[in-house]
């Protein structure tokens, strides 16, 4: 497969979950990016407008096996990984795997779990694979992880600690529909088209074309002046005041991997300064943390690092 293969089955998923997901071009975009450069996504927003679908047509758009957990306080690491049951005929236990078995894990409302559950994620996401009755088991490939959160009811709710956010690739906001989109919507669910059931007929990603299309972005050219570039605005949150905390080398590596799979969906084999700008807000904005000052007034990470990263100087 060559790029303007690539982005031809590219071009046909998207068409493809167009039919059941109106609008919002921006993160689908972004949400592809993450799928083919190997990451995880965040999606924050309030409920109703279309998280669970958008993770739902994907997984049928793609081709890809899709396991979706309801996170609930009471919800144990076991309901994630799988647990062991006895089998009474047999006297034995056998091992019933989890939802994480599943090539797009989609962790519904995350922030509701305990951090003890929350943490059971923390191996699949980093490295693939999941340890259950001290056997190391892989993950099926690709294996993709969408998570999805409230950011308005905090009652009942456990904030994801800095490591686990640390753990996804991008975080990404939808907001609310505009308003020829939202009619859009309405008359596709009125109508009954809205299911995600109706991507069935047609798949045009395989999962082994999904793996190929990863390599191909993992081979797009990233020139030593654009990856210092992309170290420099890592070095820029580091010191930047107003972050008690600033990017880690995982942050690095996921914004110049997402850099690469954003320059291929643009069609070109190699990486410019604008791509690792275009996606430095999304990749990086979520793993700050904000100094007390900055709390004070009102601030906001994306907000400064949209002021911070005007003063790094782009290289010719």
């Amino acid at each position: 497969m060559d790029i303007n293969q690539a982005l031809n089955r590219i071009e046909d998923c998207k068409r493809i979950i167009r039919r059941s997901f109106v609008g919002k071009e921006d993160v689908l975009e972004k949400l592809l990016i993450c799928l083919f450069s190997g990451g995880h996504v965040l999606l924050e927003d309030v409920p109703g407008i279309g998280k669970t679908t958008l993770a739902k047509v994907l997984a049928k758009a793609t081709g890809l096996s899709m396991g979706r957990i309801q996170f609930t306080p009471d919800t144990l690491p076991g309901d994630i990984t799988g647990v062991s049951v006895y089998n009474m005929k047999t006297g034995e236990f056998h091992f019933q795997p989890g939802p994480v078995m599943n090539q797009i894990l989609l962790a519904d409302e995350i922030n509701r779990t305990t951090p003890k559950t929350q943490s059971g994620l923390l191996e699949v996401m980093a490295e693939g694979q999941v340890s259950a009755d001290g056997k190391s088991l892989e993950l099926p490939q690709p294996f993709f992880v969408i998570a999805t959160q409230n950011p308005v009811e905090y009652a009942g709710t456990y904030p994801l600690p800095e490591a686990q956010l640390d753990r996804f690739m991008m975080k990404l906001s939808m907001g609310y529909p505009e308003r020829v989109q939202e009619l859009e919507i309405a008359r596709l669910e009125l109508g009954g088209c809205s299911d995600a059931s109706d991507t069935t007929a047609q798949q045009p990603l395989r999962a082994d074309e999904v793996l190929e299309i990863r390599r191909l972005a993992s081979e797009v050219i990233l020139s030593d002046t654009v990856l210092g570039y992309a170290e420099d605005v890592i070095l820029a949150t580091r010191q930047e005041s107003r972050f008690r905390l600033g990017a880690s080398t995982r942050a690095m590596i996921a914004l110049s991997k997402a850099s690469q799979a954003k320059a291929l969906l643009d069609g070109r084999d190699f990486v410019k300064p604008d791509d690792v700008k275009a996606l430095a807000v999304p990749v990086l904005a979520h793993r700050m943390v904000l100094s007390v000052e900055a709390r004070r007034q009102h601030l906001g990470a994306e907000q400064i690092m949209k002021e911070m990263i005007t003063h790094v100087r782009i290289p010719v």
